[in-house]
């Protein structure tokens, strides 16, 4: 305890003497023991912090266990390592030293002050196609967030084959016979990480928002309805994507592709898979052919196929705000090399639906550039994020943007992720653009409706246009610009026409 003591007072002896009369402590206690942060950017930032022990030897492909706990104080002044994966997306910019399986930490940025309030608290899951990642990248930075008077997490959760293999013999020897979503497990377990240690951050576990964009959005349309995940948030927050736009395997069809697996690893038994180094296992999964691993029904953690759950309201009954971007996918996606005309785009369309194609044809006739880039968008992303929305919609308040802003120089509309630096107030750590006084003007804009609906489950407030939730009649989607506005998107059609597409493959 003297430790403890005698580090916070050199951390507030370093502070100006004004700051000092107010400011937090950098050593706080959590699960496991005491930990040491530092002020940057005008906030305190813990870097990471094990949530769970490291999933490694006989804990691969096991849920998430406790942290061990450690002696002195740990410092938590650099980001741990980030999970297993491939070199897979050039967007992708890391602050964490390296790869490791040794991958689950957080980080936390908590305003620099103290407060008897207690404090919003926002826990962001990083996107990468649950096969890449980390929450060290830039663009998820939580001090602009905690600025704005909100406690801000990013997590770190198994990714790839080591986050989301099944496999016969992990669900034998399983209680509850089952196997895959180690990653959603990891997830979960930060969230009841959360619950029982936020507060020492000065957060308030009664008011945890989940949010992530791509796979992370997905991610938080599954732990919607994971059951180990229930009363752990009160808000949701999905950009681009949700569980619904997949087809989660059975845990049937999930342990077949994990036999194969290990065939082509050239294990014979669990035992031999598990003892096989982490960088052989990672290269295997990146052959020609390998299964995409992803979200499984396995019984337990996805207990149903999240449609049903979704139609039967039993997700977690909390506001939702989500949305997309105008271009998350392009045209020449749908095309190929062939020029933007209606006749391209009948072909297309002939060639994707056959028989439904003059269906399409009627759900898509508007300009032809504009409508290819819009189907191979839905095809992608979009629809499953709709469904996400039109579904949720039922139950609790739900709020619907429509993401314009292209990125500086760039032709067509916002791109997938183009959003994230704008939500989360991180232009300045994104080198590649020269962000202009428009796009600040953007980022203050979607940043003030995230916070607003981060403290409140209302995205609305004081300078804002007004944002209708959709249920109200229209307009009521956001669309985010220079000038933002609720507009009335006239797309139905075009998520019907995907809906009955949707019902014959899988009902």
């Amino acid at each position: 305890m003297m430790k403890l003591l005698y580090a916070t007072v050199l951390a507030l002896a370093a502070l100006p003497a004004s700051a000092a009369a107010l400011a937090a402590p950098t050593v706080l206690t959590v699960e496991g023991g005491a930990i040491e942060g530092t002020y940057a950017d005008g906030v305190r930032v813990f870097k990471g912090v094990p949530f769970a022990a490291p999933p490694v030897g006989p804990l691969r492909w096991q849920a998430p266990q406790p942290v061990a706990p450690w002696a002195g104080i740990r410092p938590a002044k650099a980001f741990g390592p980030r999970a297993m994966q491939l070199p897979l997306f050039s967007d992708m910019v890391f602050r964490s030293p390296g790869i490791d399986e040794d991958c689950l930490y957080l980080n936390v940025w908590t305003p620099p002050v103290t407060s008897e309030k207690k404090l919003p608290v926002l826990v962001y899951f990083h996107g990468g196609g649950l096969a890449a990642g980390d929450g060290s990248e830039p663009r998820y930075d939580g001090a602009a967030m905690a600025r704005q008077g909100i406690v801000a997490l990013t997590v770190n959760y198994r990714l790839g084959v080591f986050g989301f293999l099944a496999h016969p013999e992990l669900s034998g020897e399983s209680a509850a016979h089952a196997s895959g979503n180690y990653g959603l497990m990891d997830q979960a377990a930060a969230l009841r990480w959360v619950q029982r240690n936020i507060a020492a951050f000065g957060g308030d576990p009664a008011q945890v928002t989940i949010a992530g964009e791509s796979a992370g959005s997905y991610s938080v349309s599954a732990q919607m309805v994971n059951r180990q995940a229930r009363g752990l948030f009160a808000r949701a927050i999905g950009e681009s994507g949700s569980v619904l736009g997949l087809q989660p395997p059975s845990l049937a069809e999930a342990e077949q592709q994990g036999a194969a697996f290990a065939t082509a690893a050239g294990a014979a038994s669990l035992a031999e898979l598990r003892a096989l180094p982490a960088a052989q296992l990672l290269e295997v999964a990146g052959r020609p052919g390998m299964p995409k691993w992803s979200i499984v029904t396995d019984g337990v953690v996805i207990d149903r196929a999240p449609l049903e759950s979704y139609r039967r309201g039993l997700q977690a009954r909390v506001p939702l705000l989500a949305g997309w971007n105008s271009q998350e996918m392009h045209a020449g996606a749908l095309l190929g090399q062939a020029p933007a005309t209606k006749e391209s785009f009948a072909a297309a369309l002939e060639k994707l639906y056959g028989e439904q194609a003059a269906d399409a044809a009627r759900a898509y006739d508007y300009d032809v550039l504009d409508a290819a880039r819009d189907l191979a968008s839905d095809r992608w992303i979009v629809y499953g994020t709709w469904k996400w929305i039109d579904l949720h919609r039922r139950v609790a308040p739900t709020y619907r943007y429509y993401f314009t802003r292209p990125r500086p120089g760039a032709d067509g509309g916002a791109v997938h992720s183009g959003e994230i630096e704008y939500a989360l107030g991180n232009l300045d750590g994104n080198k590649v653009y020269r962000w202009s006084d428009d796009d600040r003007r953007v980022a203050a804009t979607m940043q003030a409706y995230f916070a607003n609906f981060i403290r409140s489950g209302n995205p609305n407030g004081a300078g804002l246009a007004h944002w209708p939730t959709v249920d109200h009649p229209a307009p009521n989607v956001m669309r985010i610009d220079v000038t933002s506005a609720a507009f009335n998107p006239r797309d139905r059609a075009r998520f019907e026409f995907h809906d009955r597409q949707h019902n014959e493959l899988h009902d």
